[in-house]
């Protein structure tokens, strides 16, 4: 691992470019110590899918110094906070709830109810982009458990960027996995995960916006069907302007 080319004085001094290419090989176990060791504030928001709780497994199996939250949008399956209670309770980890400034109900009463039905992008930026935003304002770094073949905007993704949508450095360990890598990895050390991959979903998001996905679609075919919608926005970088 080429650390030689990277200042490790503080965070802000990390050479990004240099970080991606010396841990482009390395092991998510590895890029997760990495990180741990030069960001003092750093923190991994889960949404609880299956490469979610392989995270969650590597910081609580190994102790890794790393905050843990998730958005708490209040529209999670009742799945998803058992297994949020489960996976606490097998670490003994915190996984903190950040929520948004309105509840679904005061949510209803300004903008409508089920403003999911009718205008995604603005429920997402209500439930999950702003207070992803006003969260990652207090970390230097944030984690995350994207990989590159899960959709186009991810492909590009590298195991350290900078991220110029909340403008802080984002670290992606598992972004050269495969779907098979992290289920391989779930199974052989017995990680728990949602109950709803067994049932058709592979993909997890808020209940009204996640569908059974049938064998010969897409993994993410269930998030927002019917609709060219496929991120919640939170992974979707700003377009550069043009010089």
């Amino acid at each position: 691992m080429a650390d030689a080319a990277i200042n490790l004085s503080s965070p802000a001094a990390i050479d990004i470019a240099a970080a991606a290419e010396a841990l482009e090989t390395a092991s998510p176990l590895d890029i997760l110590r990495w990180a741990a060791d030069r960001i003092p504030r750093l923190t991994f928001a889960t949404g609880f899918g299956a490469e979610g709780c392989a995270v969650i497994d590597l910081i609580g199996r190994h102790r890794l110094p790393i905050d843990l939250f998730t958005l708490d949008t209040g529209l999670l399956f009742a799945e998803t906070y058992e297994l949020w209670h489960r996976l606490e309770a097998r670490y003994g980890i915190k996984i903190r709830a950040v929520k948004p400034a309105q509840s679904v109900a005061e949510q209803g009463v300004q903008h409508g109810a089920k403003l999911w039905s009718r205008d995604p992008d603005q429920c997402c930026t209500l439930r999950k982009v702003r207070p992803l935003e006003r969260e990652l304002a207090s970390w230097d770094a944030w984690v995350t458990a994207i990989r590159r073949d899960q959709t186009p905007e991810r492909a590009t993704a590298k195991v350290v960027e900078h991220d110029r949508k909340f403008d802080l450095i984002k670290i992606n360990p598992l972004v050269r996995w495969t779907h098979d890598d992290v289920w391989g990895y779930l199974y052989a050390n017995d990680v728990p995960y949602n109950a709803l991959h067994e049932r058709g979903y592979p993909s997890i998001g808020c209940e009204p916006c996640t569908s059974i996905v049938v064998p010969t679609e897409n993994l993410r075919a269930g998030r927002w069907r019917g609709l060219k919608k496929k991120e919640c926005g939170l992974h979707v970088q700003p377009v550069k302007e043009s010089a």
